[in-house]
């Protein structure tokens, strides 16, 4: 099992800042990749932004926040983050960090692993 904690979410304005945290604990060397994902009301669960432990593949971004947002981890502390820059009003939502054991992947039906998530709002 591996048990994922996520933090850093809040209430930001738009044209602001976050940076969410995602620690990992437990078989975390099961874990191939990471992938943030992000679910607002009424809307399907979607992917943000994946990386793997390993420098293996570079880290993949829904278009969506392609240069605005960047996944980083610090492998020594099981943690992924997620840097979100310049955020706008359809930022907001529900973020979850997942872990996967088979493939770095934006599907998030190959994720084994899934954190609370946490909340981020972003005023207009």
């Amino acid at each position: 099992q591996v048990q994922l904690v996520e933090s850093g979410g809040g209430l930001v304005q738009a044209g602001g800042s976050l940076r969410l945290s995602c620690a990992a604990s437990g078989r975390t060397f099961s874990s191939v990749a990471m992938g943030w994902f992000r679910q607002a009301p009424g809307k399907e669960r979607e992917f943000v932004a994946t990386i793997t432990w390993r420098t293996i593949s570079r880290p993949v971004y829904a278009d969506s926040v392609k240069g605005r947002f960047t996944i980083s981890r610090d492998n020594a502390k099981n943690t992924v983050y997620l840097q979100m820059n310049s955020l706008k009003p359809e930022d907001m939502a529900v973020y979850y960090c997942a872990a996967s054991t088979s493939r770095l992947s934006a599907q998030h039906s190959d994720y084994d692993y899934w954190g609370q998530g946490t909340q981020v709002t972003v005023s207009s």
